[in-house]
């Protein structure tokens, strides 16, 4: 479980997101962090009952760093107010598998499975497989327990207004070879992730992705 101090702490570095006092507050930090490791390494256990291709890599490895990149950014701020736990065949937060991902920030905490900014190899071939048979992918979003739960794949991320060049714009799966992500997300309170069983209630939920990350991860080793 996500202990209420982690969300404590995330909310406090929103309101004050800068190094003095981030530096400050480092041990309240490590606890955190900590805290989010030890779920994370619960999580892989309770995955690895259905989707044994994770193994059990170092949990501290599938933990997302804080320190935000801003060499180009407008944003200077130098902390992200979130954690994330990325869980995945390659065993690392970098990785070109789709993953299980969960993100633990106040008021805006999701699930979510799937890959987000696919290589451009990649991509291509996740479209070619959609094209050659949308059947595969269709049938996965159509199961009546996935879509309760997940819903769709996401299109917030400004896909492409027409079907790329040399696909068939007249495929039933057409919308989907627009996505430049290929990934579903289901937004969840605060309290699901500070309830007891919360690795086990997630890993409930991440099984019923699971077809959606096996398909993906075929089509990313064939590459």
């Amino acid at each position: 479980m996500i202990d209420i101090s982690t969300f404590t702490f995330l909310h406090d570095l929103k309101e004050n997101n800068y190094r003095e006092w981030f530096h400050e507050h480092r041990p309240e930090y490590e606890k955190a962090r900590e805290n989010v490791v030890e779920s994370a390494g619960k999580l892989l256990t309770e995955i690895n009952k259905f989707d044994n291709s994770l193994g059990f890599p170092d949990p501290k490895r599938c933990i997302f760093r804080i320190a935000r990149d801003t060499r180009f950014s407008l944003n200077k701020e130098p902390y992200k107010i979130n954690f994330g736990i990325a869980l995945n065949k390659g065993g690392k937060t970098m990785s070109r598998y789709s993953c299980y991902y969960v993100h633990i920030e106040p008021g805006k905490c999701l699930l979510s499975c799937g890959i987000y900014m696919p290589q451009p190899e990649a991509l291509k071939n996740i479209r070619e497989a959609i094209d050659y048979a949308p059947e595969e992918l269709i049938s996965i979003l159509e199961n009546p327990l996935f879509k309760k739960e997940f819903g769709d794949l996401s299109f917030e991320d400004a896909p492409l207004k027409r079907v790329p060049l040399g696909f068939d714009k007249n495929s039933p799966a057409a919308e989907y070879l627009k996505l430049k992500h290929f990934y579903v997300s289901k937004p969840v309170k605060d309290e699901f992730l500070q309830h007891k069983d919360f690795e086990k209630r997630a890993a409930a939920l991440f099984e019923i992705t699971y077809p959606l990350n096996n398909y993906l991860n075929k089509i990313i080793e064939n590459i």
